[in-house]
């Protein structure tokens, strides 16, 4: 009864902390949208629509169904060529933080991979690949790749070899060691890696669909500015960061919450 209880109220905590989470991201959006609603107000809608009449003409958008088709074309490359990086980045960066010679040698790799800017990724793209979904994905993979390949070798190579010595001593179970020690440990560096390789992919992908593709969400944010169509470039921006929100939120960061559960836990 008591263990019930205990989880029970474990369980509540954590609830409830998420909730307040989300509370505080739902203030520091409202204190955003009244800094624009402000800016908007001084500079006028021609320069910048307020965050109402961005959302009026998003809700346009999906009312005549030319807002669904063009987000799903961009979450379809954001999700492939993400999905690509993730597994890719977490294998290779695992596998490469068990040596230290391996850990050594791809480090300069990564420091260039993360230094070269995306859009000249996105030019050698279109080159190799032409104008089609190749390219906004293999730039979205490229782009968040050595990302997630940081964070997953840096996690292995930063566990703690006096507690490993202690669980091998102990001869704990391969899977307590993968569940208990090893999985917490190198999660705490991969979430952070996987959030923000999402965001990157997101600018990514609307980057390169704007300059190499006729479809997508980047597609529709270039017509906008030839036509000098200010609040449909920001319904388009608005529809992209309200996907990238409800992907961290909904997805990610309960997956965090429910892996990392194990720091909230009182020690005994």
């Amino acid at each position: 009864m008591k263990y019930f209880l205990r989880t029970l109220r474990d369980g509540l905590l954590a609830t409830l902390s998420y909730l307040w989470s989300g509370w505080g991201a739902l203030a520091s959006l409202l204190l955003f949208c009244a800094a624009w609603e402000f800016t908007g107000r001084v500079h006028g809608a021609l320069v910048l629509p307020g965050p109402v009449a961005t959302l009026e003409r998003l809700a346009e958008l999906f009312d005549s169904g030319l807002a669904l088709p063009q987000l799903a074309i961009s979450t379809r490359r954001t999700l492939y060529g993400l999905g690509a990086a993730l597994l890719a980045g977490s294998a290779l960066g695992l596998l490469a933080g068990r040596s230290l010679t391996a850990a050594m040698l791809s480090r300069p790799l990564v420091t260039l991979l993360l230094g070269m800017p995306p859009i000249a990724w996105l030019v050698l793209a279109m080159l190799w690949f032409g104008m089609g979904d190749a390219t906004p994905v293999f730039t979205v993979f490229i782009a968040c790749f050595p990302i997630v390949f940081a964070g997953a070798m840096q996690g292995t190579r930063t566990l703690d070899n006096q507690l490993k010595k202690v669980a091998l001593a102990y001869h704990l179970p391969w899977h307590m060691l993968l569940t208990d020690l090893y999985f917490p440990h190198v999660m705490s560096y991969l979430f952070p890696a996987w959030i923000t390789a999402l965001g990157t992919s997101w600018k990514v992908v609307v980057m390169a669909e704007l300059l190499s593709t006729t479809d997508g969400v980047g597609a529709a944010l270039a017509t906008s500015r030839a036509q000098l169509d200010t609040a449909t470039s920001l319904a388009w921006v608005a529809a992209v960061l309200g996907l990238l929100l409800a992907t961290e939120y909904l997805f990610l960061e309960p997956l965090k919450r429910r892996v990392e559960r194990w720091r909230s836990e009182p020690t005994t």
